[in-house]
């Protein structure tokens, strides 16, 4: 089915599926992005758009949170549960719906993986030169003993298949591993993505069944640590991509990490959610946010531990903008992700509602309209470069990832 007909199908459940998911969302921004195909010249030139790339070096501009999606028609490995295909099962019928919509995928027969890669590749070269995206595998969710279980797992992404993109097209892309630390084969497939250039490995512990506090894992930091990657793992709760339980998200289950030495990079802040305060006996549920900030805040960490402010302006995690923006001496330790697709799935950024909380300016809205239209990565850097309190913006050092993932020698 063609990628039209399929969100057209799609549609009617869209409403009921992000309504059952938990997710903070709006309509009146429209539901679908047309998926206009060139940036116009005149979007191209626009002074918010010149002023985002002013006083960045677009070279060190690496986008440190992005997603592949297709349906490994190609021959690619990509998979996705059958269990999306589901009308019945409006949630996960809605998400998938929306990933198509928001990659502006082709879903006609053999076209899926392509025609994301093309489109991806589309924009990342209308972004300044020098501009790159950072393109995460994603392991299969694991038991305890490491066996795959495709009937837990949602997607699966091989580092081979990513790997492969990286080195056909490394002006544009960068890749990212997923390894989970219980696979018996852990170390040797670390080694390896290391051999190839992975410049981190990424983790989603509630949906892949892993936990960061877990003994088992202290093998595997300690190679991690040996080999300087970094970790990119998601804390807080998972909305998109149900699993095992929360509490693996919780920010406080990353000491073990951080404390082996191995530098780790706390995805959206921890934005979302409540997790058990494990550092005092008896301790109270607070907000992942507060978990994450005093990590952020311990000097033992200062080297060590970064967020990334991938979603983060999204309906349900835009509470934490201001208080990112008003901590100008994390700026340094924050990286910027974008999480494509996601800023293209319309309802989830409602912009009026960033201008009504005085973090972008009112003329700011019409362009970040069109662009979202045309050009996802642009479109979340241009926001998130604009978003301003009392004046002051995410610094620089914010969007210039690459020195913080090019591995030192």
């Amino acid at each position: 089915m063609k990628r039209r007909g399929f969100v057209g199908a799609a549609a009617a459940a869209v409403g009921s599926g992000m309504l059952l998911s938990g997710c903070d969302f709006s309509l009146r921004d429209g539901v679908l992005n047309p998926c206009v195909p060139e940036l116009p010249a005149d979007l191209r030139e626009h002074p918010l758009v010149q002023a985002a790339w002013r006083g960045i070096d677009a070279s060190k501009v690496w986008d440190s949170h992005c997603h592949a999606f297709g349906d490994g028609a190609s021959g690619s490995g990509l998979w996705f549960n059958p269990r999306l295909n589901n009308i019945w099962k409006p949630v996960g019928y809605a998400q998938k719906a929306m990933y198509v919509n928001a990659s502006c995928v082709d879903e006609s027969s053999g076209r899926a993986d392509a025609s994301f890669v093309e489109r991806l590749l589309s924009q990342c070269r209308a972004m300044a030169p020098g501009f790159k995206v950072m393109l995460f595998g994603f392991d299969w969710a694991r038991d305890e003993a490491g066996l795959a279980m495709p009937e837990r797992s949602t997607f699966h992404v091989p580092d081979n298949y990513v790997a492969g993109l990286a080195q056909k097209h490394s002006a544009h892309i960068e890749w990212v591993a997923s390894v989970h630390p219980y696979d018996p084969a852990a170390l040797d497939r670390l080694d390896a993505a290391a051999a190839r250039g992975a410049r981190a490995v990424k983790w989603l512990p509630s949906a892949q069944n892993i936990d960061p506090a877990d003994a088992r894992c202290d093998r595997y930091f300690a190679k991690l640590a040996a080999l300087k990657i970094p970790l990119i793992t998601h804390a807080g709760d998972e909305r998109a991509v149900h699993g095992f339980g929360e509490h693996l998200g919780n920010p406080l289950r990353l000491r073990r990490p951080l404390d082996a030495g191995v530098k780790v990079v706390i995805a959206h802040c921890a934005s979302l959610g409540e997790g058990e305060d494990t550092d005092r006996a008896g301790g109270a549920k607070l907000p992942n946010f507060e978990l994450f900030a005093r990590l952020m805040d311990e000097p033992a960490y200062r080297s060590n531990l970064l967020g990334d402010i991938a979603a983060v302006t999204q309906g349900n995690r835009m509470n934490v903008l201001s208080k990112l923006l008003a901590r100008p001496d994390w700026h340094g330790r924050l990286v910027n992700g974008s999480d494509y697709p996601l800023p293209g799935i319309v309802p989830l950024i409602y912009l009026k509602a960033v201008i009504e909380q005085n973090m972008l300016d009112p003329a700011a809205l019409e362009p970040l309209r069109r662009l979202r239209e045309t050009n996802v990565l642009l479109f979340d850097f241009v926001l998130k470069r604009s978003l301003k309190l009392n004046g002051r913006g995410f610094a620089p050092a914010t969007f210039e990832t690459a020195s913080f993932f090019r591995r030192p020698a």
